[in-house]
């Protein structure tokens, strides 16, 4: 048993996946008002945790991701999402750090989702409360509690996550010694909440889709998930790259081009996506960042979200980035410098739009390694494996 403020955390794996299961005594209390509990937070770990506790790093994955970060996933067997960043030798050296990445709140790889059993036996499916970025974060901190860790040295993550890590750090600015947004925002566009309504729609005019009931009719909206993919995929290149793309599909008297898909490879269906990734799901996480809006509480001004200035912050975008445009990470930045807090902004160079983050771009690794070294030696960390 783990045991976390006074309430007990069960730990529970199967299936290749682990999870921490928080009985009713432990309830989340969500921004609705509402709770939420029995509660259950999936999560991999890679590396050990320093004697100090001091060296532990939280990443947060982004909307179609998983808590396998840094090794195939055992349930699709689809390969690590972040091996360029999260490894023995990467930028996040787990040779160095204790690495946590949990599957979050409403996902659909063993968190507590739509497509749990709630309980009175049957798939929560739309019954499930309303979840917001910062119900999110609060269950990534009762699981982060329930390992043992007081401080995180760093919290890292793109899109979805990125919003997660800058919640972090609003929040918890104690807790979170150094934090990095990736491709991310503090606030969803507009052009972002329409590329997410259309999947939304796609999914619900789905015949499968049931109202939301459709693992109790044993079907899955299949078709209407692979256009709200397709949709999201779309929006993760680069603008030349879908005028080429589109360029080339006319040569050929298409109607339409052929997107990538998780693992680079250009196939005109979405089956390796649906089957890991739940509709419902998708209606709650999107719904979640098109209400994400981390100054709103804070009179609107997004400085004023940081004010105690206690986390050093690393705010990377990529030129090419039409769905978290530079500006927006700019905006960050001046919001940061703005509240006196250490904070640096880099640009890189890519022709590759948002999904940037996830391939080979030498720079940005470059970057985020000197951004975690240097937070690293004001932490006290050592910069080498072994090192003391």
């Amino acid at each position: 048993m783990i045991h976390t403020g006074g309430a007990a955390a069960k730990l529970q794996a199967a299936g290749g996946v682990r999870s921490l299961s928080f009985d009713k005594t432990s309830p989340l209390q969500l921004q609705s008002g509402e709770t939420l509990a029995p509660l259950t937070i999936a999560f991999e770990t890679y590396g050990a945790l320093n004697h100090d506790r001091t060296n532990a790093v939280l990443v947060c994955h982004a909307l179609a991701g998983d808590q396998f970060v840094a090794s195939p996933n055992p349930v699709t067997g689809r390969p690590a999402w972040w091996p360029r960043i999260v490894g023995p030798g990467r930028p996040i050296d787990t040779n160095r750090f204790f690495v946590v990445c949990a599957n979050t709140l409403g996902g659909s790889m063993g968190s507590t989702g739509p497509g749990s059993i709630a309980p009175d036996g049957q798939p929560y499916g739309l019954r499930l409360p309303a979840i917001t970025i910062g119900d999110t974060m609060r269950a990534q901190a009762m699981l982060v509690e329930a390992l043992g860790i007081e401080s995180l040295f760093l919290v890292i993550g793109p899109g979805l996550g990125g919003m997660q890590a800058l919640n972090w750090a609003s929040a918890y600015p104690r807790r979170v010694f150094a934090c990095a947004t990736v491709a991310a925002a503090a606030k969803q566009s507009a052009q972002n909440i329409a590329f997410a309504e259309l999947g939304r729609q796609a999914i619900m005019a789905d015949p499968d889709w049931r109202n939301g009931a459709y693992l109790t009719h044993g079907v899955r909206p299949t078709r209407g998930v692979g256009v709200a993919r397709t949709a999201a995929q779309i929006a993760g290149l680069s603008a030349s790259e879908v005028r080429a793309r589109c360029d080339g599909a006319r040569s050929k008297e298409r109607f339409g081009f052929t997107v990538e898909n998780d693992s680079g490879l250009a196939r005109p269906n979405q089956a390796g996506y649906v089957d890991r990734f739940d509709a419902n799901s998708y209606l709650y996480l999107s719904r979640a960042m098109d209400g994400f809006d981390l100054a709103s509480d804070f009179g609107g001004r997004l400085s004023n979200a940081f004010q105690s200035a206690a986390t050093r912050h690393g705010v990377f975008a990529f030129s090419s980035d039409w769905r978290y445009p530079v500006e927006e990470s700019r905006e960050i930045a001046r919001a940061l410098i703005g509240a006196g807090a250490e904070a640096s902004y880099i640009e890189i160079e890519s022709d590759n739009g948002h999904d940037a983050y996830l391939g080979e771009e030498p720079a940005f690794e470059a970057a985020l390694t000197g951004f975690i070294d240097a937070a690293a030696t004001a932490r006290g960390l050592a910069l080498q494996a072994g090192a003391r």
